[in-house]
Parts: structure tokens; sequence; C-alpha cells
């Protein structure tokens, strides 16, 4: 097939998340469908990526949005129309436009759309269009508000959340097909729109790629949290819980061990904190995302936010590192406490586990190793990707009818 893909950052390896996410999907699905990808970018240094990229894809085209959404223009917007911030900070008429030229000049089988926001650049067209929501936004950032904005703010951010919720449905209805990534997220799209119909294809990871590669274990041991983008809300929140909650009592037990964070726009509280403190590392730009992986002791996510499968917890399994987490960040893997992740729901539990790990390697080895034969059997990119073609099919047949 002939697809047009649409997403809103510009796919690579260096960053997890939804970067890696559809590097991959791109990578796969070029295998056997025509590809060509347009992308947002904030400035030009993204576009060291396109190389790589243009190995698999006919055509990339790239189109800037705004640095930071919190600008002058964008708070206005949001505050005064109808749309909210997560749309107007990732909305280019540019891209709008040379969709629509696009469309008018070749043929295409398929939109692949990644991510509701990314809707407002397709006009009318007869071309169907698949929708894959990575997450739940408005659950996300509906979470974010309940939990961490102060009283007196809670109001112009709720505005912003009903117009979140309100154009998200909208976009699902829109599109011809509306795919989630977890049994979770399809329940609650079923939920708020009962009778829609919902596909399930979830994330995964290139377990061949981290498996292949050989990286010495930092000494002091390293409890890490990352590969991951802190603009992400729920990853601001757990790694919060995990700094003043979970780490003093691992702290405790294993004074040597150090506590590393690496991820994009980190934090400045946590940045400072870094600088004060020898327990606590943090690294902003990391090359390979293995290296971080595959030299860390063990992961610890006390995310307590629902919404879509993490990626990051799989690319921790697949470099064969033991995995501690909440129910909710494991939400929708189907994994095995005790088997091949370690889970507790109170933090309390979490930092006992960590501790546990930390001492005995024997059960550190066992649980990375399980966890990785469980990412190699259920998780993997090329089988995956494999679930999309059915739907394709799918698509077009009822778009035909």
């Amino acid at each position: 097939m002939k697809i047009l893909m649409l997403v809103p950052f510009l796919p690579n390896t260096a960053t997890s998340g939804g970067q890696t996410r559809w590097y991959n999907l791109i990578k796969h699905l070029s295998k056997s469908h025509d590809v060509t990808l347009f992308s947002m970018i904030k400035d030009d240094s993204e576009k060291k990526y396109l190389p790589e990229l243009e190995k698999y894809c006919k055509k990339v085209r790239v189109f800037r949005r705004s640095k930071s959404p919190w600008t002058i223009k964008n708070m206005l917007l949001a505050e005064l129309g109808f749309y909210p911030l997560v749309v107007i900070r990732n909305f280019s008429f540019a891209e709008r436009q040379a969709v629509k030229e696009e469309l008018e000049k070749e043929k295409y089988d398929l939109i692949h759309a990644e991510a509701f926001y990314v809707m407002p650049h397709i006009g009318n067209t007869s071309v169907p269009t698949i929708l894959v929501e990575q997450t739940i936004e408005y659950m996300v950032y509906k979470h974010y508000v309940d939990n961490e904005v102060r009283p007196l703010l809670k109001p112009f951010y709720y505005l912003d959340v009903l117009k979140l919720r309100f154009w998200e449905k909208h976009y699902w209805k829109k599109a011809d097909q509306l795919v989630a990534v977890s049994p979770d997220d399809k329940s609650f799209m079923q939920k708020i729109l009962p009778g829609i119909k919902v596909d399930i294809i979830p994330n995964g990871v290139d377990v061949k790629s981290f498996s292949s590669k050989s990286v010495k274990k930092k000494e002091p041991p390293r409890v890490m949290y990352g590969v991951t983008n802190f603009e992400w809300l729920q990853n601001v929140e757990a790694v919060d819980l995990l700094i003043n909650k979970v780490w003093p009592k691992i702290n405790n037990k294993v004074p040597k061990a150090i506590l590393w964070i690496v991820g994009r726009k980190i934090p400045e509280r946590i940045r400072k904190l870094s600088k004060e403190r020898k327990d606590i590392e943090i690294t902003e730009s990391i090359p390979d995302a293995r290296d971080a992986y595959l030299a860390s002791r063990l992961m610890v996510t006390p995310i307590r936010g629902a919404g879509g499968t993490r990626l990051k917890i799989l690319e921790a399994m697949a470099a064969a590192l033991p995995v501690v987490s909440t129910s909710v960040g494991v939400a929708g893997l189907n994994v095995t406490s005790g088997k091949n992740v370690l889970i507790s729901d109170d933090m309390k539990g979490l930092a006992e586990y960590a501790v546990k790990l930390l001492k005995d390697k024997k059960l550190a080895k066992n649980i990375g190793k399980n966890g990785q034969k469980f990412v190699r059997d259920h998780y993997d990119w090329g089988s995956i990707v494999k679930l999309h073609d059915p739907i394709y099919k799918k698509t077009l047949e009822k778009r035909n009818i």
C-alpha cells in the first residue's frame, strides 16, 4: 500500500517513547508498504535524523512548531479559542496545506495518523484514515490537573481539559478506524464513546538490538528512571515520587547506590538537586538509549497515571534490566510480579523490592532474563508491526462498501 503517515515529533532511536515507536513502525512497515512521512520539528537540529528515516521512507517532510508550548501566542489562543493547548502547539498551516497538495498530487491508499492532535492537518479527503492513539491525552492531563495544579488555578486548567476531551472524541469519530495500544485504553474509549470500534496494536521493542550490545555495568550501582521525555506530565510526577518517597528508603539501605535519571527536559529543580547531592545523577543527552539501560542495575517506575503502554519498561526488559513498578505502570503488559517484574502499589513496597534486587544479584539476573524473554515472545516489533496489515485491509474494505 501507499501510506501517508503523520506524526507530531520526528522519529528517532536516540529518544525513548513515541519517537522510538514511530521509527520502528516505519522501519518495519517499509518492508511491504511505501511510506511517506510528514512530521513536526522544533528546530533544524532535529534534521540530523532525516538521513536515517530516508532509508525507509519514499519521502520525508518536516514542518515547524513552537519550541515551547508556553508562548504568549499559544496561551492566548488556548485560553480564548476553541482548541486545547496541545492542538495549538502542534498545528502548522504549512503542513495542512502540504497534506492537501500531497493528496491531490499523489494517489494514496491510506493515511496513518499517530496521535489525535495531528488530525487537524487532514482536510476533507476520500482517502481512509487510521488514527492510532498511543495514550489518551485527556486522561493524562486531567490526572495532572487533579493532583498537581494549585486549587486557585484549577478552573483555568479544567477549561483546557474539557476542550481536550471534546476534540479527542471528535477526531476519534472522524477517523475511519481507531486503534489503541492497550486494553485499558480501548475500554476507556468505548466507555466515553459507546459503540465505537477500536482495535489494539500494542507498543513494541527491538529486542535483538538491546540483546546484541554489551555495556559494562556502572559502579557504584545505578537505579535508573528513564530513558524518557519529561515534557510528559506523568514522568514528572513519577520521578518526584521516586526522589521524595522511594529513593530515601533505598539509599538508607544501600547508601553506595546512585539514582540515575535519564531523559530530555529534566525539570530544573531536579537538575539543581543533582548538583547538590552525590547520590543523584542526571543525563539529559545520551546518543544511544541502550547504553543507559544496559549500564544500570535496575529500573524503578512509581507511575500513578494511566494511559498507553510504557515503552521505557519494555526497553528496560529487552535489556534484561530488572523492573520495579506500580501496577498502573505495567498495566496492559500482562507481566507477572515475581517472575518477570516486581510490582507494588505503595512507595515502601517499591523501595523494599529495589533493595532486594540490589542485594541479591541472582534474583536480579533471573527477573531480568525472564523479562527479556517475555518481551521477545510478546512485544518484538517484527511481530507487532504485522498486526497493522489486517487493520489496513479492513479499513479499505469498509470505505469501499
